[in-house]
Parts: C-alpha cells; sequence; structure tokens
C-alpha cells in the first residue's frame, strides 16, 4: 500500500502529459501539472541548498575528507545568497560581480582544466589500432587544418573538406546520438509510468 499510492500518481500523471498532445481535453491538465512541476522544482532547489548546508557543516564539525574547503563553499554560497536578495541581481549590482568576476572566471578555469583529459582521450582513441580508428585520425586531422589558416595554404580545398565532415557525416552521427538518446528517455519514462522502474521511489524493486 506504501507503494501503490506513489505508482498510482506517477501512472496517472504519465499518462495525462502523453494524451495532451493527443486529446484536447486534457490539454489544461497537462498545462496544470506543467505549473506544479514548477513549483516541486523550485521546492527541490531549496531542499538542495538545505542538504549543501548540512553536508559541508557536518564535514567541517567531524574533520571529513578535505573539509577545509566547507566554510569556503558556506561562505561563497551565503555572500551569493545575501547580496542577491539585498541588492538585487541586476547589472552592476554586488551579485552581478562577484558572477561575472568570480564565478564565471572559476568555471572558466575548471573547463581548462578538461583539455588535459580531453588529449588523454583523444590520444587513446586516435591511435591507429584498426580502421576504424585509422578513420578517425585521419577526419579529425582533417578537421583541425582546416580550422586554421595553415590547413588553407597547404591546399585551398581543406577547409571545404572540413566543413562537409562537420556537416554531414558528423551531423549525422548527432543525430543518431539523440535519437539514441530520445528512445531512451521514452523507453525509461513507460518503465516508470508502469511501475517497471522504481529507483525514484528510493531504491525499491
Amino acid at each position: 500500500m506504501r507503494l501503490a499510492i506513489p505508482l498510482m500518481i506517477t501512472f496517472v500523471a504519465g499518462m495525462i502529459m502523453i494524451f495532451q498532445f493527443f486529446v484536447p481535453a486534457t490539454q489544461s491538465i497537462g498545462e496544470t501539472l506543467q505549473e506544479w512541476y514548477m513549483i516541486v522544482a523550485s521546492f527541490a532547489i531549496f531542499l538542495g541548498s538545505v542538504n549543501l548546508l548540512y553536508v559541508h557543516t557536518h564535514r567541517i564539525r567531524f574533520k571529513g575528507r578535505n573539509w577545509k574547503y566547507s566554510p569556503v563553499t558556506i561562505i561563497g554560497f551565503a555572500a551569493m545568497i545575501i547580496t542577491g536578495l539585498v541588492f538585487g541581481i541586476e547589472p552592476g549590482k554586488p551579485f552581478d560581480y562577484m558572477f561575472t568576476q568570480m564565478m564565471v572566471p572559476m568555471g572558466a578555469t575548471m573547463f581548462s582544466l578538461l583539455a588535459f583529459f580531453v588529449a588523454s582521450a583523444a590520444f587513446r582513441a586516435f591511435r591507429a589500432s584498426n580502421w576504424r580508428a585509422t578513420l578517425l585520425l585521419i577526419s579529425a586531422f582533417v578537421v583541425m587544418l582546416g580550422r586554421v589558416p595553415i590547413g588553407a595554404m597547404i591546399w585551398g580545398k581543406i577547409p571545404l573538406i572540413s566543413e562537409w565532415i562537420m556537416q554531414y557525416p558528423n551531423m549525422a552521427g548527432q543525430r543518431a546520438v539523440m535519437i539514441g538518446a530520445a528512445m531512451g528517455m521514452v523507453a525509461t519514462s513507460l518503465r516508470m509510468i508502469f511501475g517497471i522502474e522504481r529507483s525514484y521511489l528510493g531504491g525499491a524493486d
């Protein structure tokens, strides 16, 4: 009985969200459910913030792993909330200044570190161990040459070949991945609607 109620709510809400695209009478109900979703998502953000504070205060209290970074996290979290509530988030305000002058550079730094991991993965993937890896290596080499001026200096058609690779084979691969991901989302959604997938209930089978 404890699991029957959330499973029933999931089934009804899921079916309404599907039927709203095919049955006009359910469109208003679907729009109402989407508004409720925004309310629940906003409350989930609040719960996530409380959980963030709890985790880091617990780590500071018991001197957990890397606990010295937790005060920085809490101070930064509190500073962003206080400046946003007191001064607003408009351009030129302290909140906007901290975001553009601190958050954005730190995010750029983190993403720049990914370049080393990308280079390592590319080195492993581009080794010509078979014909697929060889084709990938040649395509990547041509695309990179087409993106820099030296490519056109070597041969004027290299940029055109690079653009063709990006527009056709690459785009076809991207669309195939997107279609596969969409099919996976549909399959997972149906499993949740019909009660087959119950991990969202807290790990229940």
